[in-house]
């Protein structure tokens, strides 16, 4: 395995996980989900994930649950630095499924809205509907989505691992322009890894996803499949 060069056992996986995509038989279009925690690199994996199967010849909707927030008036009523907050206070799960996974899901019209929060404007969004085909793939990242508001909404799952110390080291690279390190480091400890905790604790989703990836060296990823 070492002696790969770089980047095939990343090309590796994504074959691996566009055949687990093909592999899934629904008369509704495939929503994947790919959860972890903050800065494991969730949107990246599924933007390139996007891109293979897009290659394939799959029509693909790309979301986020970071199109899926509440306003910030209302997502911090414990405070900023909250990890409860973060995880029972910031994500509009009703929305969500009410325009997004059950329109894509069995029974549904296949009538969508991609998104419901817009992050540069802090409001709430009511973009124009679309209509997916029946084989469509929807491909979703975010954070806490094995949680109970969804976990059913999934055809595949998907769980980005990394260590948690590992992503304050990545927050504070990608986001050093925006914010100090300070408070990067703060939102991360204070928040984040601790919301990460609580829902490790309370719900185990690696216990219930079908692919867990282990993601700390990103161009050597490791992988494994799961039965659930």
């Amino acid at each position: 395995m070492s002696e790969k060069r770089p980047g095939s056992r990343r090309a590796e996986l994504l074959g691996r996980l566009s055949e687990a995509v093909g592999s899934v038989t629904v008369a509704h279009p495939v929503r994947v989900a790919v959860d972890g925690p903050p800065a494991a690199g969730k949107t990246t994996l599924a933007d390139e994930l996007a891109v293979v199967l897009r290659e394939q010849g799959r029509d693909v909707i790309r979301a986020t649950i970071d199109d899926f927030l509440f306003p910030r008036a209302q997502r911090y009523p414990r405070g900023e630095y909250s990890a409860e907050g973060c995880y029972f206070d910031a994500h509009d799960y009703g929305a969500l499924n009410r325009i997004l996974l059950d329109p894509l899901g069995p029974g549904g019209d296949r009538n969508f809205q991609p998104a419901a929060y817009d992050r540069t404007a802090d409001a709430v969004l009511s973009p124009s509907v679309n209509t997916a085909p029946a084989d469509a793939v929807l491909v979703f990242d975010g954070v806490f989505l094995m949680r109970p508001e969804l976990i059913d909404r999934w055809d595949l799952r998907i769980f980005v691992s990394i260590a948690l110390e590992k992503t304050v080291q990545r927050a504070v690279i990608r986001e050093r322009r925006v914010s100090s390190r300070a408070d990067i480091e703060r939102r991360w400890r204070e928040r984040y890894i601790p919301s990460q905790q609580l829902y490790f604790d309370t719900v185990r989703p690696t216990e219930h996803v079908d692919i867990v990836v282990h993601n700390d060296e990103p161009q050597q990823p490791v992988w494994e499949s799961q039965t659930r």
